[in-house]
C-alpha cells in the first residue's frame, strides 16, 4: 500500500529492524528544542499494536536522546478524535500523531472525515512496518485454510472477522480474504486491537487478521489462537502453520506500517540539519 510519508521532508524518528533511532527532527524552534515533553497522541485504545509501538518508540528515543514523551490515547470517531486533536494543535513540534496506515485511508472508508489526512498534517517519520498474522479461535474445529473456506461457504453466518477499526490493515486484508476466497464473512469493527484480540482469544469471534506486533505475545506461545502468516517471520520460525501463499492465497500479501505526523504547516529542519543529525 502506498503512503504519503515518503516525501523528501518526511524526517525524524525511525525505529527500524536494526533498532536505530533518531530524536524527532520536527521543528526549528527558537533556542533548544525540545525544552519540555512532547505529547504523542495515539488515536486508538491502549494495548493494541499502535499503542504498543508508540510506547516502545517513546522509550527508545528517551534512552538514546533523553527526549521526554507523554503518550496519550485519544479514542473515538474511528481515530478522528485524536487526529483532530493534533490537527488543531500549535505547529510547534510538541504535539504529534502516531498511527498506522489507517490514518491515510480514512477518506476511503468513512463518509465524513473532518480533515484531509494528507493535506492537513505534516509528515514526520515512517517508523516501522510489519507483516500481518491470521489467527483463528481455538474453539473452532477447522484446522486448515481450506476447511475454513469450505465451512464459510456452507454457513457464512457461523464465521466472522474481528478488526481493530475501519481502514486498518487487518480490515483491508479481511476484505481481500473474502474476495480471494470467494466468501462473504461479516467483519466486526472494534474500537481498537486489544478488545478485538480478546474476543478472538475468548472464542466469541472466530478469526482476525492483524499485525504481528499486536498478536505475537499470543501466537508465539500458541496459547489461545492458531495462526498463519502472509510472510515468513523469524519471530514465528517455530510455528507449524504455513503462510497464505503456501496454502493457496498468494495474492493475500498485506502488511502494516506506522508513522508520525504533526499539525499542518509545521516547520521542518533542512536537509543539512538532517545530515548532521545522522552523523
Amino acid at each position: 500500500m502506498s503512503h504519503p510519508i515518503n516525501r523528501r521532508d518526511a524526517i525524524g524518528a525511525m525505529l527500524a529492524a536494526s533498532g536505530a533511532v533518531l530524536a524527532p527532527n520536527i521543528a526549528r524552534a527558537q533556542g533548544t528544542f525540545p525544552n519540555r515533553a512532547i505529547r504523542i497522541v495515539v488515536p486508538v485504545a491502549p494495548g493494541g499494536g499502535v499503542d504498543t509501538f508508540a510506547r516502545l518508540l517513546a522509550n527508545k528515543i528517551k534512552l538514546l536522546r533523553d527526549v521526554q514523551f507523554i503518550v496519550e490515547n485519544r479514542t473515538g470517531g474511528n481515530s478522528t478524535i485524536g487526529g483532530l486533536d493534533v490537527q488543531r494543535a500549535p505547529a510547534d513540534g510538541y504535539t504529534v500523531l502516531f498511527h498506522a496506515s489507517t490514518h491515510v485511508v480514512a477518506q476511503r472508508v468513512m463518509r465524513n472525515v473532518p480533515y484531509d489526512p494528507v493535506a492537513d498534517f505534516t509528515p514526520i517519520a515512517l517508523t516501522g512496518s510489519a507483516p500481518l498474522v491470521h489467527i483463528v479461535a481455538n474453539n473452532r474445529p477447522e484446522r486448515t485454510l481450506a476447511e475454513i473456506v469450505a465451512s464459510a461457504r456452507q454457513d457464512p453466518k457461523a464465521w466472522s472477522f474481528a478488526t481493530a477499526q475501519l481502514g486498518a490493515p487487518g480490515h483491508l486484508a479481511a476484505v481481500a480474504f473474502n474476495q480471494y476466497a470467494g466468501i462473504d464473512v461479516p467483519i466486526i469493527v472494534y474500537r481498537g486491537t486489544a478488545p478485538a484480540v480478546n474476543d478472538v482469544a475468548g472464542g466469541h469471534v472466530p478469526m482476525m487478521i492483524e499485525a504481528i506486533l499486536a498478536l505475537l505475545p499470543m501466537v508465539a506461545r500458541e496459547q489461545r489462537a492458531r495462526h498463519r502468516r502472509d510472510q515468513r517471520e523469524a519471530q514465528l520460525a517455530r510455528a507449524r502453520d504455513p503462510t497464505m501463499a503456501e496454502v493457496g492465497l498468494p495474492a493475500l500479501d498485506f502488511g502494516a506500517w506506522w508513522g508520525m505526523w504533526g499539525p499542518p504547516r509545521m516547520p521542518c529542519r533542512s536537509d543539512q540539519d538532517d545530515q548532521r543529525l545522522g552523523q
